[in-house]
């Protein structure tokens, strides 16, 4: 195998423009998604059949379709004119976007869920007996409890998502993927260029997944005291 290209700092900045694309779609997806997916998380937990049934449906849909379906449905609905910002082609980044967003809001609804379910039942019946209303028990005694076993789980939907972004390639927006796509029809190095993209997701995703077990580690160590 060939890698003489990485010689060439011009292929380099390619796949750094890619790694840092990629970082912020990641970072946005869960972050965003992590606010949308507060609301059927609660929904799930609220106590009322009809807001459980469609909290439910609106999880198991997304989960349950592959998130490139998801794009290109979005893709094909929303129509945005084409407009480049910072290098950016809005009308391929705004739909692909969202649909990161609902996938990943899914995905964490259930981790909140979890969360909160982790807390013993006992803590919101002695907080509703002191006088405290289902919504502010929640907020005040249940999620600050929740939120030591969500955190973990949320560094894990990072990961996830870093390894989703790819999925943008098919948008034409220039992440890790795509860079590999571009250098590969200017160098004729597929292995190689495929290689390389593999050992960079590689150095994003492992120091961030040992990063969320030493957390975990310590979380629970904590609780353990």
């Amino acid at each position: 195998m060939d890698f003489s290209f990485l010689l060439d700092f011009y292929y380099w900045e390619i796949f750094l423009k890619g790694l840092g694309m990629t970082l912020v779609l990641a970072i946005l997806a869960v972050s965003f998604g992590t606010i949308l997916g507060f609301i059927p998380a609660l929904m799930r937990v609220s106590g009322k059949k009809v807001l459980e049934v469609i909290a439910s449906f609106y999880v198991e849909v997304i989960r349950g379709t592959p998130l490139l379906v998801q794009v290109l449905l979005i893709y094909s609905f929303i129509k945005v004119p084409a407009t480049v910002v910072m290098g950016i082609e809005l009308s391929s980044f705004i739909p692909g976007m969202l649909a990161l967003l609902i996938n990943s809001s899914a995905y964490v609804s259930e981790v909140i869920r979890g969360g909160i379910l982790s807390v013993p039942k006992g803590q919101l019946e002695a907080s509703q007996s002191l006088g405290l209303s289902y919504p502010l028990s929640l907020r005040k005694v249940i999620l600050p409890q929740a939120i030591k076993n969500i955190l973990p789980q949320l560094g894990n939907e990072f990961v996830t998502m870093i390894k989703e972004t790819s999925i943008f390639m098919y948008l034409g927006i220039a992440e890790l993927m795509y860079s590999a796509q571009i250098i590969r029809s200017q160098t004729y190095q597929v292995k190689e260029s495929y290689i390389v993209v593999a050992v960079l997701y590689l150095l994003l995703t492992f120091p961030t997944s040992r990063l969320m077990a030493y957390f975990e580690k310590r979380l629970k160590k904590s609780d353990a005291k």
